[in-house]
């Protein structure tokens, strides 16, 4: 499985329960556009087809700092002369 980067990571999640929280004070009871953006975006960024288990795997991930410490250095390669 790809790592999505914790910065992407982080900022999906946040606007996603930002608009949430907008949606249920602003008492609409449907997504917008945006939010089934993000809600697909989550759901392919985190392997998943549930924004309610998108949501959990970016938790998880963010948590555990899974995603924080997944980027392999590269090494150097010694050039024959």
């Amino acid at each position: 499985m790809l790592i999505p980067h914790p910065a992407v990571l982080r900022k999906l999640v946040e606007e996603y329960e930002a608009l949430l929280a907008e949606e249920a004070e602003t008492g609409r009871g449907w997504a917008g556009p945006r939010a089934q953006d993000l809600a697909y975006t989550l759901c392919v960024t985190t392997g998943t087809r549930d924004v309610r288990r998108a949501l959990e795997a970016a938790h998880r991930l963010l948590a555990a700092g899974t995603v924080e410490h997944h980027h392999p250095r590269p090494t150097a390669t010694p050039v024959a002369d």
